[in-house]
């Protein structure tokens, strides 16, 4: 059974993606060696972020888009024993357009 969340205004929910394996040349990899990717799909979005005149601006990302951001921005939380992050949309540095 998935679990459902909706992240609460300017938040984000991003699924981090796969760790390289080997590097190009075709050496493995060990995990004390691997470094976090600091890229990932959006997964759910908030309604946005709440200004001071009370008016509420939409998100720039939206859900299924590939984001770059912080190596040591939002916070991690396990759902469905799968590892997600939260990010406020201030933390996303890009979208990466194809």
């Amino acid at each position: 059974m998935a679990t459902k969340i909706r992240p609460l205004q300017d938040r984000v929910i991003v699924k981090r993606l796969k760790e390289e394996e080997k590097t190009k040349g075709g050496l493995y990899i060990p995990d004390s060696a691997k470094e976090k990717p600091v890229e990932g799909t959006v997964l759910a979005v908030g309604n946005g972020k709440v200004l001071e005149d009370g008016t509420v601006r939409k998100l720039d990302v939206k859900e299924g888009d590939r984001v770059l951001f912080g190596k040591y921005s939002g916070t991690e939380v396990k759902l469905d024993g799968e590892e997600h992050l939260i990010l406020r949309e201030d933390d996303i540095l890009g979208v990466i357009e194809s």
